[in-house]
């Protein structure tokens, strides 16, 4: 795949992932090709790669009659989800720490720690999420390369089907709320730090438990965005069991 194609892709699964996150796609609503090729002006190749990633997201979901409509999700689902990944990469960090991993994948996780510190430190308006995007995805990808464990691999492979599940699952919302998800990448920033170190120095209760810290970064950005808009628009309201059942008859 060429330098531009790739762009491309990018372009269309962050663009795609913003409508859904922000709610300007709702549950339900239909999503198309040509409504991808449109509006961030794209090819039909880089459209369908990005319904294919929502998809195995967990975002998106296949309508009987052909095409991809968003999908309705509880808030529990989201933070369990959330919760879920915590967990495993926890276990990847642990692993990684009480094993042997190469030194080139630690170097290399020192590395993105220090290209995402130039990245987040120049945070404004003009920020490149492309270049956020891409070291974030990768540290991850060191993270469970450096665990040695196909298992915790293929979970993390099953769980990218949830919701929010992935890594950069919300950097395209940062105009949400700019100050406040601002202070969440932070965070965030300094904890990928401390986990290399905790790898490093063979700390493994510590790098696990700040992995799973590390994963409700993308809880408290949810918290915000329902403080902002009081509902997140891709989940569901929650119905009592007497409103559930009315709801089943109608």
């Amino acid at each position: 795949m060429s330098d531009n194609s790739q762009s491309q892709t990018l372009k269309a699964i962050l663009g795609l992932r913003g409508l859904i996150v922000d709610g300007e796609l709702e549950a339900g609503a239909r999503v198309s090709e040509p409504l991808i090729t449109e509006r961030f002006g794209v090819s039909r190749t880089p459209a369908r790669a990005a319904l294919m990633q929502m998809s195995d997201e967990g975002l998106l979901e296949k309508r009987p009659a052909g095409g991809f409509a968003v999908r309705a999700y509880t808030e529990a689902d989201i933070y369990q989800a959330i919760e879920i990944r915590g967990t495993l990469e926890g276990l990847a960090a642990r692993f990684a720490a009480e094993g042997s991993p190469s030194p080139a994948v630690i170097a290399e996780m020192q590395t993105c720690v220090v290209e995402l510190d130039a990245v987040v430190d120049g945070l404004n308006d003009e920020i490149d999420q492309d270049d956020y995007v891409r070291l974030n995805d990768r540290f991850h990808m060191l993270l469970v390369e450096a665990s040695g464990s196909q298992m915790v691999e293929r979970s993390l492979e099953k769980i990218k089907s949830l919701p929010f599940a992935a890594a950069n699952a919300f950097v395209k919302s940062l105009s949400l709320n700019k100050p406040a998800v601002q202070r969440v990448l932070l965070v965030a920033q300094d904890q990928h730090r401390a986990i290399v170190e905790a790898i490093r120095n063979g700390k493994g209760a510590r790098a696990q438990a700040l992995a799973l810290e590390h994963s409700f970064c993308a809880a408290r950005y949810l918290q915000l965005l329902r403080a902002y808009k009081q509902k997140i628009p891709w989940a569901v309201e929650e119905l009592d069991p007497v409103e559930e059942r009315r709801a089943a008859r109608r």
